[in-house]
């Protein structure tokens, strides 16, 4: 993996400027930390939350060595050309409609890209930031991953603590990507690529949903956060390939996202709802 030239600028997040726009008293974010490096700030926070950090930390790492994803994937971002970054969020909704939210995370980030880059930002079911196949530039005419996200909730306090990450491909060069279907923003044409004002613009997305979200008591179809993924998700109304995890494939068409957050999925023995939990992959069936 090659390094992008020295000359594209890769400035360092300002957390002081972002504390002063976003840590408002009668805001949802408690804190803005910017830390040079983390192995997972995922892993990170969840340390944190475990020692009592409150509701509303945020950690940004510059640097992210061992990022964790979906299954276990690993992943790791060169220095400042990422947003990585997680939440603590501690709801009391019912806990049955935590699951929402990885989609609410990434129907903000999906907003906070388009308005601030004007890249065409959409999702891939359960849990990826993408560019669509029709809009991508990348060389396998094919949906480009973006970001991914991975939300985590711990019970050892009692109370549910929810710490919800993602990575966003910012400035990496195509040699700096992992794997040929993989994106950036910079690599997109983005207008715009400032971390600083892509963060400001995620957490203030997020802020807004959460907060219908969590008026609602975690009803993802009262807070219309339902309609919003729906709207988001290019996997609907696509042929798919379902792996699950005993090795088997289901076909069929995803015809819908249910009011739990299941994918929907019109195959040869009628529609059948799964969960993240229930499947390995999701791919087209070309």
């Amino acid at each position: 993996m090659t390094s992008a030239p020295e000359s594209f600028p890769r400035p360092p997040l300002d957390a002081v400027a972002l504390n002063a726009v976003l840590a408002r008293p009668d805001g949802m974010w408690e804190r803005i930390e910017v830390v040079p490096e983390a192995g997972s700030t995922n892993t990170e926070l969840a340390a944190r939350a475990r020692d009592g950090a409150p509701h509303g930390s945020v950690l940004v790492a510059e640097h992210q060595s061992a990022g964790r994803g979906r299954l276990g994937r690993g992943f790791s971002t060169p220095p400042r050309a990422a947003l990585t970054v997680s939440l603590l969020l501690r709801p009391t909704v019912p806990v049955g409609r935590l699951g929402w939210l990885s989609a609410l995370m990434g129907v903000a980030a999906a907003g906070a890209v388009r308005g601030t880059t004007g890249v065409e930002a959409a999702l891939k079911w359960p849990n990826d930031l993408m560019v669509p196949e029709a809009s991508t530039t990348g060389p396998e005419r094919a949906d480009g991953k973006l970001a991914g996200i991975l939300a985590e909730v711990d019970f050892s306090s009692g109370d549910p603590a929810v710490v919800v990450g993602i990575g966003i491909n910012v400035s990496q060069s195509r040699e700096e990507l992992p794997v040929a279907t993989a994106v950036s923003l910079r690599g997109e044409g983005a207008t715009d690529l400032d971390r600083g004002v892509l963060l400001a613009s995620l957490l203030g997305e997020f802020e807004e949903l959460y907060t219908m979200w969590a008026a609602a008591e975690g009803d993802a179809e009262a807070a219309g956060l339902a309609a919003a993924y729906r709207d988001t998700c290019v996997t609907v109304g696509r042929r798919v390939r379902v792996h699950l995890p005993d090795g088997l494939v289901l076909k069929g068409t995803a015809t819908g996202i249910d009011a739990d957050g299941r994918l929907v999925v019109d195959g040869p023995e009628g529609e059948r709802a799964l969960s993240a939990g229930d499947v390995v992959h999701v791919r087209p069936d070309r």
